[in-house]
């Protein structure tokens, strides 16, 4: 089994909904913090949304602040992003993503650098 295994992605049209669903297989337990990431088609990588499992703290990319909600299902071993009001922007690569040791989010962005498992993305597409 993968360790981050994502699913849920599809095809939407602008303004609707999808939830994402990252299997964890028990990485929530030894994560300090875990994320969703989307990278577009000739675009940089970027931080869409991070938990962090012990406190429960969560922070957003300010283009998705309002719209799009992670949580933990840790009974589950589940890791969940609601996207709502879908945008034409939105269409990407979403990656889950764990960091056992460092932060997901300092200086008041999403940081990748310290993320060492990556799941192999889930496709999202948007229909204006």
């Amino acid at each position: 089994q993968e360790p981050l295994m994502e699913s849920g992605g599809g095809s939407v049209q602008a303004g609707g909904s999808l939830r994402l669903s990252c299997a964890t297989a028990g990485y929530t337990w030894r994560s300090n913090c875990m994320g969703w990431f989307r990278q577009a088609p000739e675009k940089e990588r970027e931080g869409v949304a991070v938990i962090y499992p012990g406190g429960g703290n969560t922070y957003y990319a300010d283009s998705v602040k309002g719209r799009f909600t992670i949580s933990l299902d840790t009974a589950k071993n589940t890791m969940y992003l609601q996207m709502d009001s879908l945008k034409p922007e939105d269409p990407s690569v979403y990656y889950c993503a764990a960091s056992p040791l460092f932060d997901c989010y300092s200086g008041s962005r999403i940081i990748s650098g310290g993320i060492q498992t990556w799941g192999k993305g889930t496709t999202v597409t948007v229909s204006s």
